[in-house]
């Protein structure tokens, strides 16, 4: 397990001290009771931290409206486990038999968990300004790719604006089905609103990301519609 630690520190550019505080991150709640959500909790408030205060000082004539809209695009599940699997953490994950079977290392849910313990392991082996460089050199091209002004608003809140904005009723999100096993579910759902005579419709492994991608698909045919983009 050492050797497997080191190489896996050796990828991340990391030098822990304390290998069982790594090992921990990496111990999904499924493999026994000494598991990484401790220091998940831990890395998720760091994480949130860090971002925030380089968003702060990056963008220092922005609102906090769009400061927060910059640290959602920036720290959320999907971004995290694409970071996640960028340094095939899935590889290093201990999982209990059934998230083996399962396939748990593909998850979303399970490696942007993991990532952020190993934040919150790193707090806890080196401080806040190892882990603060270690986390901006991380999202150090996300970070670059962000502009002022075109951080856009989540595809449920732009629909309902635009709806809004002509005086009509708002969008109906309708769960159309949930499927899979309680810790493998799809959920799909309808979009409905008045100008369109079909809904959108949006899966996902959670009802409100199902309902963010249901959303989409009405603005995308609203957008085919009235001739410019939503």
């Amino acid at each position: 397990m050492t050797g497997d630690l080191q190489s896996l520190c050796k990828k991340l550019d990391l030098d822990f001290q304390n290998f069982q505080l790594l090992q921990e991150a990496l111990t999904h709640r499924s493999a026994g009771a000494r598991n990484n959500e401790r220091l998940e909790f831990l890395g998720d408030a760091v994480l949130g931290f860090i971002i925030a205060h380089e968003l702060f000082h990056r963008f220092p004539h922005v609102q906090e409206g769009e400061l927060s809209r910059m640290r959602a695009t920036l720290v959320n599940q999907t971004s995290l486990a694409a970071l996640a699997r960028q340094l095939e953490l899935g590889n290093h994950l201990i999982l209990g038999p059934g998230e083996l079977k399962s396939g748990g290392f593909r998850r979303d849910s399970i490696l942007s968990d993991a990532l952020e313990a190993v934040m919150g392991a790193l707090l806890e082996d080196q401080g806040i300004d190892t882990c603060r460089q270690w986390v901006l050199k991380l999202f150090e091209s996300k970070l670059e790719a962000l502009s002022a002004g075109r951080c856009r608003k989540d595809p449920k809140t732009r629909l309902q604006e635009f709806l809004q904005s002509r005086g009509l009723s708002l969008p109906r999100y309708e769960q159309i089905s949930q499927r899979g096993a309680p810790h493998d579910q799809i959920f799909e759902v309808a979009c409905h609103v008045t100008l369109l005579p079909e809904p959108g419709y949006g899966k996902d492994s959670s009802r409100k990301r199902a309902e963010q991608r249901a959303a989409a698909a009405v603005l995308e045919n609203l957008s085919e519609q009235f001739g410019k983009a939503l």
